[in-house]
């Protein structure tokens, strides 16, 4: 280890290195006592994934696979995951940190395989990144260690902004001192220590360009709220930072995002989980996450309501849905946590209308108005969707 390396990062790699090793250790003693190796691996298939009712959370069920070296079938695959936990496990001995890429490259070789006729043929470990990536999945489904206590790095996408301080690594960083920047969410969002916060809520942004903006006017100091965006489908580290402020620091969080099904995925991405990351839920969704907006009877009104736009301005800022758009929202309509009566409202009002609008709609109204009035308004009235 260097001098260099902070002592979060020294102790999280031995955490890491130790589970590894124990776990795959219990391979080698099956052998030594003439048993064949298995590994047993929660199934990650959507017939697998459940939602809990009471967590409000996407969920692995029980149903496991047995990956069986002896197995022809899945020998290949079972050699694939010892081959990349060997390369994790060193990258954490010698204080290295791999990105998945490196990953893949680091274990793509071919190896000579000979057949019981004598005939030799070669085999590739994997031909594509997408293998080794799922291979790294099952590593974490095996030993409950996600990528990130692994440290295993992937690019920053969120970023934050606020009257907060934070510990990384060595330093301590002040996120109310970045100018117009903001601090971009590291990959191991674990590794950060809350050192002091003043604030109220948190207000997750769908989309950067909105985000700057009410960065930059001042929304965050006005209100004192942790302003974050996701720029997007949001990354598992942006999710991770976002549950760790609503879980240890008690802060509400609301969500921001287009008035479109991809907007609204977002938000259940954050609050609900995904299918695909299921097996992480527990530890990066937000099940207490509101929906804030943009609303559909924001911008329609419901009769008990008054719409936000006028007429005039729902002509100029609606955009018209796109059968992809209507598609994914009959999707969604389906998904239990999307079936409460305001949900229903939103979705029918889309496809009876058939058409959306993307947050930069208010805040080509003026951005006064998208930040000082529109969502403070609607937290104030605790106007939002759940």
């Amino acid at each position: 280890m260097t001098e260099l390396t902070s002592k979060v990062d020294i102790e999280a790699r031995k955490k890491a290195a130790e589970i590894l090793r124990q776990k795959f250790l219990k391979l080698k003693e099956a052998i030594d006592q003439g048993e064949p190796p298995i590994m047993e691996i929660p199934k990650r298939t959507l017939s697998n994934t459940i939602y809990d009712e009471n967590k409000k959370l996407l969920l692995l069920g029980s149903a496991k696979l047995k990956r069986n070296f002896l197995d022809l079938n899945e020998a290949k695959r079972f050699m694939q995951t010892t081959l990349m936990a060997s390369i994790i496990y060193d990258a954490l001995i010698n204080n290295e940190y791999p990105t998945i890429r490196d990953l893949y490259y680091r274990g793509k070789h071919s190896i000579v395989i000979k057949d019981p006729s004598g005939k030799t043929h070669e085999e590739n470990t994997w031909d594509e990144q997408k293998e080794s990536d799922s291979v790294i999945v099952d590593i974490e489904v095996f030993t409950s260690l996600l990528r990130e206590d692994m440290l295993i790095l992937s690019k920053e996408k969120g970023k934050v902004v606020g009257d907060m301080r934070i510990r990384s690594g060595n330093d301590v960083i002040d996120l109310s001192k970045l100018g117009h920047g903001a601090y971009s969410i590291e990959p191991t969002p674990d590794l950060i220590d809350f050192i002091d916060i003043n604030a109220e809520f948190v207000l997750v942004v769908e989309k950067d360009a909105v985000f700057q903006q009410l960065h930059r006017v001042g929304f965050w100091k006005k209100y004192k709220a942790i302003l974050v965006t996701s720029a997007g489908q949001p990354d598992r580290a942006t999710r991770r930072f976002v549950r760790r402020l609503n879980e240890e620091l008690k802060l509400p969080v609301y969500i921001l995002t287009d008035a479109d099904p991809y907007g609204w995925y977002i938000y259940s991405v954050f609050r609900i989980g995904s299918i695909n990351l299921s097996y992480e839920s527990e530890r990066l969704a937000t099940p207490n996450a509101r929906f804030l907006g943009v609303s559909m009877v924001d911008i329609f009104g419901d009769g008990k309501k008054k719409a936000y736009l006028t007429e005039q301005e729902r002509r100029n800022f609606i955009i018209k849905a796109k059968d992809a758009d209507i598609k994914r929202a009959q999707e969604i309509m389906n998904y239990p946590w999307f079936k409460s009566e305001s949900w229903k409202k939103e979705i029918d009002i889309f496809l009876k209308k058939k058409a959306k609008l993307e947050i930069e709609a208010m805040a080509s109204k003026g951005l006064q108005f998208l930040a000082f009035t529109y969502i403070p308004d609607k937290i104030n009235n605790g106007d939002y969707i759940i």
